[in-house]
């Protein structure tokens, strides 16, 4: 039997891996020794994080590296509080990031924003009561 999935590494394409990974470590992510010019890492609560060229991942991947605007997705910061939420997007924004979407009260009682990274990756800072943590910090769903 086949092991189930599990989300391990999220590597995103970036135009200049320095740039993000001044970003990144402005929020608080520490680089890996792993890391080197041209690719750089991050332990994030059990999934690792991966900074690479754009062109590089589109070349490694057999795609174009063409195209912009929404990708129909976006990734995730679960926070404890809504203080919390308000607090990361100023870093996130201090770091090089931009604003999308202000943190509001949303339609499913929890209270969230969106931010952009230096390279338009979107990101949601969320505080959900419904997604409790574990004692490591860990997101934990309900069964």
């Amino acid at each position: 039997m086949q092991p189930p999935l599990r989300l391990t590494l999220l590597t995103l394409g970036v135009a200049d891996v320095a740039r993000s990974t001044a970003f990144y470590e402005a929020l608080g992510l520490k680089r890996s020794s792993a890391s080197n010019a041209d690719v750089s890492f991050f332990e994030s609560g059990g999934v690792a994080l991966a900074l690479f060229g754009r062109e590089a991942l589109a070349a490694d991947a057999g795609v174009s590296a063409d195209g912009s605007g929404f990708r129909g997705q976006s990734l995730a910061w679960n926070l404890g509080s809504p203080t919390e939420v308000d607090k990361a997007v100023v870093r996130i924004v201090a770091a090089g990031g931009s604003l999308v979407k202000p943190p509001h009260r949303t339609f499913w009682g929890g209270y969230a924003g969106y931010a952009e990274d230096p390279d338009g990756h979107l990101w949601e800072i969320a505080h959900n009561p419904f997604f409790p943590f574990d004692d490591e910090g860990r997101l934990r769903l309900p069964d």
